[in-house]
């Protein structure tokens, strides 16, 4: 049914009149008539008793009238929508990062809100091998992650910033000693890593297996401060992040850096060749200006 009769005929109805419509819609009274008459003959029914110049309402025509004036409402409805989106006026995000990532670009994500207030930002966080199946799969627009990622034949990647590692060491005279530690020192110490969904896990262990040895995994969790405090208490050494090792109160620990040095490159990734919402390609812009920055 054609949306631009129904409106001839809403505008027809609410005028009474066949002079004024054609005058608020800017057509002509034969342009009316022959849209009604298209209808009716769509519907096959009579829309209007006509009476001289004056005409009312079949049944079929009021039924067609409420109706079609909801069919109205809900096209402008669509049409703003769709406008707000071209103008970031609305719009969803859906972004994904590990826990550790929250932190640090707290910034960046408080200046994406400020300039798009309107456009509902939904945060996951999740390790880094479930963050990249999440954004292949769809559930999220984009992530901000550790790369290089397992995926990069299926994911762009626009890299961030890097960060050096640290090894996280109980406070204890051998260590202390120590500007910095080697993974080959590491071959008899237990070791606190992170849970096998996030990436960091993955690269330490290979850098112990390249320094001739395979870690001794004493426990894992997904929570940094968790880690910190398993080391305090004397369980094994940890491995965290510059800037999340700028948040840990020192007492009972000792930061020193690695050799050989492991960075905890970050960067944005979305699927490949798949359309991205004007949300995902405003948030990739930012992002671009804080690398630019």
């Amino acid at each position: 049914m054609d949306i631009r009769a129904l409106r001839y005929f809403v505008e027809l109805v609410r005028e009474q009149s066949f002079t004024r419509a054609s005058e608020k819609l800017f057509v002509t009274q034969p342009t009316i008539s022959k849209m009604i008459r298209s209808l009716e003959e769509e519907v096959g029914q009579p829309l209007l008793n006509r009476e001289g110049r004056r005409f009312t309402l079949t049944d079929s025509g009021q039924v067609l009238f409420a109706r079609a004036q909801e069919i109205l409402t809900q096209m402008q409805q669509l049409e703003t929508e769709l406008a707000d989106l071209q103008s970031l006026k609305g719009g969803r995000l859906a972004l994904g990062m590990p826990p550790m990532v929250g932190h640090v670009y707290a910034d960046l994500i408080r200046t994406y809100r400020q300039r798009y207030p309107a456009i509902e930002l939904s945060i996951v966080e999740y390790g880094g091998r479930r963050i990249e199946q999440a954004v292949l799969e769809g559930e999220l627009d984009l992530a901000i992650t550790m790369l290089p990622t397992r995926e990069t034949g299926a994911l762009n990647a626009l890299v961030l910033a890097s960060y050096p590692i640290q090894v996280v060491l109980p406070a204890e005279p051998h260590w202390r000693e120590r500007a910095c530690v080697r993974f080959s020192d590491l071959r008899d110490e237990p070791l606190l890593l992170y849970t096998q969904a996030f990436t960091l896990s993955d690269r330490i262990a290979q850098a112990c297996l390249d320094a001739g040895f395979s870690p001794q995994v004493a426990a894992r969790s997904s929570q940094w401060d968790f880690l910190t405090a398993m080391v305090r208490s004397g369980m094994g050494v940890a491995f965290l992040p510059e800037p999340v090792c700028r948040r840990l109160n020192p007492e009972g620990l000792l930061l020193r850096p690695l050799l050989p040095e492991l960075s905890w490159q970050l960067g944005v990734i979305w699927p490949q060749g798949r359309y991205l919402s004007r949300s995902a390609e405003a948030w990739l812009v930012l992002c671009r200006e804080f690398q630019a920055g």
